[in-house]
């Protein structure tokens, strides 16, 4: 009996592994059918009939989604922005497809609530639905949840931009990345290693038009001083002027101080605490500049400090999108499994 007993213990657990297996499989394949999304770098599709998509309402979503990107030397919008009805999203499937989608669904009896969906119709994908009883509640909704609405979003490009990269990595930098500091970054293969030094990287790709550069720093962490802005500013110089001359004899890279740089804390991808920065940068003693992000992050056992900088020289075009790479880069960033 007991034999029994313990074979039918075993057809049962083979039983709940097959269902278990297949309902993974199933999920996984719902994703790989799914049709890839559509849309530019840094578009949203606002889908409000006009009736909501004018006065005030239409100020709020242009202060939200239009308003000047930080740290860029000359004005450049934060997202592009598309408008359609909201039955032209319901009944395209064109219109589906895109990469960001903000539903302005305004209705008497809605709950008055904000959802995210992530690949509903497409991969890969974020819709926010925003259910509101009337106008006033629409506005008030987003301003509630600006702040997540946009984390979702930028998150949502990150990825993407990581993705694209990792379909053409180049993996000999990357492994010369990992075994140098620890942990990983995602180059496409159009990047190349440019210079190094003990505690420090500098990886490049350079066009006939612009150049995309990532610098990576670590040190021991001390105090949390190290993540002072005045601290992070100044370091930041220290390392350009050493390690980044630019093409005149003399001339070096550092901040441009004549215009405020902007900071905040930001979550990044296994650190408990990351300051994010956004500014210009210049040559000095030369004539070239351009926009930099850097993250100055703590990795996750504590022990040390990493400042991450990409900065983008593109004196011809606009220089959001490729900010954007750089900055992608930079969250792309992986530690060890065992941390």
């Amino acid at each position: 009996m007991e034999k029994y007993h313990q074979i039918m213990k075993k057809i049962v657990f083979v039983m709940f592994a097959t269902v278990l297996l297949a309902s993974c499989h199933s999920r996984q394949n719902e994703a790989i059918m799914k049709r890839s999304s559509s849309g530019k770098t840094l578009e949203v599709l606002v889908a409000a009939d006009r009736g909501y998509y004018t006065g005030a309402t239409k100020a709020l979503i242009d202060t939200i989604f239009r308003c000047p990107q930080e740290g860029l030397p000359q004005p450049e919008v934060r997202f592009d922005v598309v408008n359609v009805p909201v039955s032209s999203l319901r009944n395209t499937q064109m219109f589906q497809m895109h990469r960001n989608i903000i539903i302005c669904d305004v209705k008497e009896g809605n709950p008055d609530k904000l959802y995210i969906h992530h690949d509903q119709w497409a991969s890969p994908q974020v819709v926010v639905d925003i259910a509101a009883s009337s106008e006033a509640s629409l506005r008030d909704l987003l301003k509630k949840h600006e702040e997540r609405i946009l984390e979702e979003i930028y998150k949502a490009e990150h990825q993407r931009m990581i993705k694209a990269f990792h379909n053409v990595r180049n993996i000999d930098l990357m492994n010369r990345v990992s075994e140098k500091f620890g942990f990983e970054l995602t180059f496409s293969d159009e990047f190349r290693w440019a210079k190094e030094d003990a505690d420090f990287a500098w990886i490049r790709k350079e066009t006939k038009d612009f150049g995309l550069d990532v610098l990576v720093h670590v040190m021991p962490y001390q105090s949390e001083q190290q993540f002072a802005t005045d601290k992070i500013y100044n370091r930041l110089d220290t390392i350009m002027r050493r390690e980044v001359a630019g093409p005149a004899e003399g001339s070096y890279m550092g901040t441009e101080r004549r215009i405020p740089i902007e900071s905040r804390m930001v979550e990044f991808e296994g650190s408990e605490y990351c300051i994010e920065s956004r500014g210009l940068w210049r040559l000095f003693g030369d004539f070239m500049g351009g926009p930099f992000v850097s993250y100055t992050l703590l990795s996750p056992d504590g022990k040390q400090v990493v400042d991450l900088v990409g900065f983008v020289y593109c004196p011809r075009f606009d220089k959001r999108d490729y900010l954007m790479q750089v900055e992608s880069i930079c969250h792309s960033i992986k530690w060890p499994a065992n941390e």
